[in-house]
């Protein structure tokens, strides 16, 4: 217990330093160039806090998260079974290989043009193009994941008559786990990304949008603090849910 809480707490003394040396070569680098091209931490700390009291600031936010959070689950829920698919079949694996090649050449930017197009100035637009970023990677993952499960396994399973739900269940879910895992985190830092793309090119609302906004005023600090607040906000996703829930799942796992 001792050594994991020193360990924690040296990690957290590196962390702060780190974050120290950034603020400072931020504030040196700040005031050597206008305000305009890099405002100072200070700038920016003011310029977020006068955003977060505005009256659309938790509309902008919550409406980023909710499309985001749809893209990705509709990712999951789609890319997951295709991916067993593909893992289970060799004839799918070689049959689709060559689309999903394509898929995960193509780049949000090009997906994003194509849901404008589609969709026009909707919801539907982001949460497309989170979907289209996402699904190949969670899929490539899975399906990589169910190559990797023992056949021995599969065919004593089957000859104890077990049903194929059950060898998905007991044989093929804690192969998969750590691959979709990995994948899936992935697939989450990738669509917070292009969901500002998205809602740049093609959102009346939303972070992206304001982002943008902020841009053509030449309003650098509320730029940089939108961009802030993104980062923060997906290191409280990455630290508080996905790494604790991976942690729990897999805590049975040798350290």
């Amino acid at each position: 217990m001792k050594h994991a809480l020193r360990g924690l707490g040296l990690l957290f003394a590196q962390r702060a330093a780190l974050a120290v040396v950034f603020v400072l070569l931020w504030t040196l680098a700040a005031a050597r160039v206008p305000a305009f091209v890099l405002p100072g931490p200070d700038k920016v700390l003011h310029a977020l806090v006068a955003l977060m009291q505005t009256d659309t600031f938790s509309h902008d936010v919550l409406t980023t998260l909710s499309r985001i959070v749809t893209g990705f689950v509709l990712a999951t829920l789609i890319g997951t079974p295709l991916g067993l698919a593909l893992g289970s079949s060799r004839t799918l694996a070689r049959f689709f290989e060559p689309l999903l090649a394509v898929m995960n050449t193509v780049s949000s930017a090009i997906w994003a043009v194509f849901a404008i197009i589609w969709f026009g100035i909707s919801n539907a637009t982001t949460i497309f193009v989170v979907f289209m970023t996402a699904m190949p990677l969670i899929l490539t993952n899975v399906w990589q994941g169910s190559q990797n499960v023992d056949k021995l396994h599969v065919d004593l399973a089957r000859s104890f008559r077990m049903s194929r739900t059950q060898i998905l269940r007991k044989i093929y879910l804690p192969t998969i786990l750590p691959y979709f895992f990995s994948g899936a985190r992935l697939a989450f830092g990738f669509g917070w990304r292009v969901s500002l793309v998205a809602e740049t090119l093609g959102s009346s609302d939303g972070i992206g949008y304001r982002l943008r906004q902020a841009a053509d005023l030449v309003q650098t600090d509320q730029v940089f603090a939108w961009t802030l607040l993104l980062v923060v906000l997906m290191l409280v996703f990455e630290s508080g849910l996905l790494k604790p829930l991976e942690r729990r799942l897999f805590r049975w796992k040798p350290a």
